[in-house]
């Protein structure tokens, strides 16, 4: 079902399978909404306003910052329009803000489209899209791209979706990441080193409570197909798992997070292809050649706690 009528987040898109209902939005292909079996497993981002701290939109052709919007291409140095602006970088790509066509739908899967042109700082002309499918137990996020540029291109992509397990209050949950190591980072969030997490607060692997963490942090060396999970107190978890190559990951818990009822604490689970900053890194980054094109996504899976034996 799609309504046609203007919104700041576009065209709404409702995906539904018996027991899972997905919402998307056309401008920056963002996901409005998830629950399963009625559950919400996503923080739900209203029609009518821009998403709240990147809530749920896509990142390409880069995802998190690049320090100063300034990169280095064949030895020139390109000026992205700086989009960060308290911090003066250039942050989560250049979809933000773009309507996406619709390519594909039908009751439980939608493909959104949309170009990315030249434009200040990126020389290139790529094809993007993204494809949502819902599933008994969840989501599937499979995004694409293809170079037309006469030249080879950088690429990465990732996504911003804030997750909750239906009405548990956030700090109640554990938060586990398979994660080897963490970026520590400046002032600007711009990444000055990388640590392994062994031994310091940054270690999830084995599960924290959400009500002991204060994070915006950027983890590398994930395992893709078990990258995060989220546990309820009564045993219902989300997970969110990769394919191959997804080795990143960053984990925000703002404290200020705006829903109808008041600001409070939110996460966000930011599946990655590249770290912070990686058009100077490269790290991460997929190098098209003209015409070249690629697939890779990720998963949202919720399991209800487990039945009480009596």
């Amino acid at each position: 079902m799609t309504s046609s009528e203007p919104t700041p987040t576009g065209r709404s898109i409702v995906l539904k399978t018996r027991s899972a209902r997905a919402e998307i939005g056309t401008v920056a292909a963002v996901l409005r909404g998830l629950a399963v079996d009625g559950v919400a497993v996503t923080e739900p981002v209203p029609a009518d306003a821009t998403p709240s701290m990147g809530a749920g939109i896509v990142l390409a052709p880069w995802p998190n910052r690049v320090r100063d919007g300034i990169w280095i291409l064949d030895g020139l140095p390109q000026q992205l329009d700086i989009t960060e602006v308290t911090r003066s970088n250039a942050i989560h790509g250049l979809l933000r803000n773009t309507d996406y066509e619709i390519r594909q739908q039908s009751a439980g899967t939608v493909t959104l489209g949309t170009l990315i042109p030249p434009q200040h700082g990126w020389p290139f002309l790529l094809d993007t899209w993204v494809r949502y499918e819902l599933h008994a137990d969840g989501l599937s996020v499979t995004h694409g791209v293809v170079n037309h540029s006469e030249r080879s291109a950088p690429y990465a992509v990732g996504a911003h979706p804030y997750f909750r397990i239906g009405a548990t209050p956030i700090e109640d949950l554990v938060l586990t990441v398979a994660a080897e190591t963490y970026f520590e980072t400046d002032a600007r969030m711009n990444p000055v080193a990388e640590h392994p997490v062994e031994g310091t607060r940054y270690d999830l692997r084995a599960g924290v409570p959400l009500a002991q963490l204060d994070l915006d942090t950027p983890f590398g060396g994930v395992t893709p197909a078990a990258a995060a999970r989220l546990t309820a107190p009564d045993g219902a978890t989300v997970e969110l798992a990769g394919d191959a190559g997804w080795e990143y990951l960053q984990v925000f818990t703002p404290r200020e997070f705006p829903r109808p009822d008041g600001k409070g604490v939110a996460v966000a689970l930011e599946p990655m292809t590249a770290p912070p900053d990686a058009l100077n890194s490269g790290r991460g980054l997929r190098h098209l050649a003209p015409g070249q094109r690629w697939e890779g996504g990720w998963r949202i899976r919720y399991t209800p706690a487990p039945a009480s034996t009596p």
